[in-house]
């Protein structure tokens, strides 16, 4: 999660996590537990797929936090 915290380049939220998976452009993807079940599986899925390492959050409320925005957030990554 530091390194989430303290990454230059990141992307908040399921579709921009999706979009970089496809594209070939995340180091690591970071997905809330507490989210939807069907967001959860597509978001881990599509990573384990593209080979890209998934860390586990507790909680959406906290991923935010860590982002640094207002809202909860489901799933984010770090570019490469």
């Amino acid at each position: 999660m530091e390194a989430l915290k303290n990454a230059a380049n990141r992307v908040v939220g399921t579709k921009q996590v999706l979009r970089g998976i496809k594209a070939g452009t995340l180091a690591k993807v970071y997905v809330a537990v507490d989210a939807d079940t069907f967001l959860f599986q597509q978001v881990v899925r599509a990573a384990e797929g593209a080979r890209v390492p998934v860390q586990r959050v507790p909680t959406m409320k906290e991923l935010g936090r860590v982002c640094g925005v207002e809202t909860k957030a489901a799933a984010a990554g770090i570019l490469r």
